[in-house]
């Protein structure tokens, strides 16, 4: 006999099992009891404390045998093994788009209900996603956990840590456009091409008409 599903009240997001539903709730109030003894993070579940620690420890036990990646999380691995597969096994019942994870179909099928579970309690502002939510919750702590290892600037997400890290690997940048360069050659080439384009713009004729015997005629002059 197949058990009935507990549901959500929240989100309705549905578990098999009561104790399942009791740590997920944990998400919607913000409850974090489990707490690292190495850095000041705290998580719902003792389970993601288990996989944080090896964060500090470095210890990555789940091998993938394709391309030789190692994960400290086996959650972790799953997902990454469907990036050799092409897997993607969850499906949107509206859309049929579909998706690697779980929690990403469950994100993305907000976006045709318009739920926004995740509640700031600062601000009061909603998120559809609890990464979404956990992501803005630093602009009111002024918290950036995402540490660059070259100059030790630090940033709030991570993709803003991933744009810094292109001024490192490209250290020369033009002046005009911002591009960045790695090679110092690459740069004067490129700033050349500006100049010789400016050259274009301004040696390029401009009609003007001027009065001759009554009749309006039209000459070319070039901008200086």
């Amino acid at each position: 006999m197949n058990k009935k599903p507990r549901t959500c009240t929240i989100c309705e997001r549905e578990f098999l099992a009561s104790s399942y539903l009791k740590k997920h709730m944990r998400l919607h109030r913000g409850e974090r009891p489990f707490a690292c003894t190495d850095c000041d993070k705290a998580f719902a579940e003792k389970t993601t404390l288990k996989s944080h620690l090896r964060t500090h420890t470095g210890e990555k036990p789940f091998h993938c045998d394709v391309c030789g990646s190692d994960f400290s999380v086996k959650a972790n691995l799953l997902k990454h093994q469907r990036i050799h597969t092409g897997e993607r096994p969850f499906k949107c019942d509206t859309c049929g788009k579909d998706f690697t994870q779980s929690n990403s179909l469950q994100t993305h099928q907000r976006t045709h209900t318009g739920e926004k579970p995740f509640k700031c309690d600062v601000c009061g502002r909603d998120f559809t996603a609890y990464n979404n939510l956990k992501t803005h919750m630093r602009t009111h702590t002024g918290e950036k956990p995402f540490e660059c290892n070259t100059c030790g600037k630090s940033f709030s997400q991570s993709n803003s840590l991933q744009s810094h890290l292109k001024i490192h690997l490209n250290p020369f940048q033009c002046t005009h456009c911002e591009k960045t360069f790695a090679k110092s050659t690459s740069l004067d080439r490129h700033e050349k091409a500006h100049m010789k384009a400016n050259k274009k713009i301004s040696a390029k004729p401009t009609g003007v008409k001027i009065k001759i015997g009554g009749l309006l005629s039209q000459k070319t002059c070039k901008v200086k």
